[in-house]
């Protein structure tokens, strides 16, 4: 993972401890206030909210423990790996591409940024310029060559 998303993660871990959490108890406290909580809705949806919001926070921290920071200075654009921006073209239509491959939570198709785990990140790893990948998609086999490698 990039320290940008690390950082970006721990941020967030951040904003859900300090003002999520209070929020949430502060509206089962409210809720808690309005009478009887065997028929008390917004009690219960308070509760279930704020199991949403610790599940969150606990995923968050498990993410922030098991990261592994890259140093962008130690990568080299030999071949395709995390971190490194890819410019290919489709063997078949010739449509060009450019992924950056990054960790699951940083992916972001919008912005170009796939995760590892996709299943054309994995067809693309380890290769150099040049090399064409076979990659297996629900409609078939899609084959990119590798034009450009660059760090993100």
């Amino acid at each position: 993972m990039s320290q940008e998303g690390y950082d970006k993660l721990v941020a967030e871990l951040h904003q859900l401890e300090t003002v999520e959490r209070p929020k949430a108890s502060a509206a089962i406290a409210e809720a808690r206030d309005k009478g009887d909580l065997s028929e008390n809705s917004e009690y219960d949806a308070a509760k279930e909210a704020q199991a949403h919001l610790e599940a969150k926070i606990n995923n968050l921290k498990l993410a922030i423990t098991e990261a592994k920071i890259v140093d962008v200075s130690r990568l080299s654009t030999d071949a395709v790996q995390i971190l490194t921006t890819v410019e290919m073209t489709n063997v078949d239509n010739e449509r060009k591409m450019k992924y950056t491959i990054v960790s699951e939570s940083e992916a972001n198709f919008k912005e170009g940024k796939i995760s590892i785990k996709t299943p054309i990140a994995q067809g693309l790893l380890n290769k150099k310029v040049g090399d064409v990948a076979e990659i297996k998609i629900p409609a078939g086999t899609m084959k990119l060559r590798i034009d450009k490698i660059s760090i993100a």
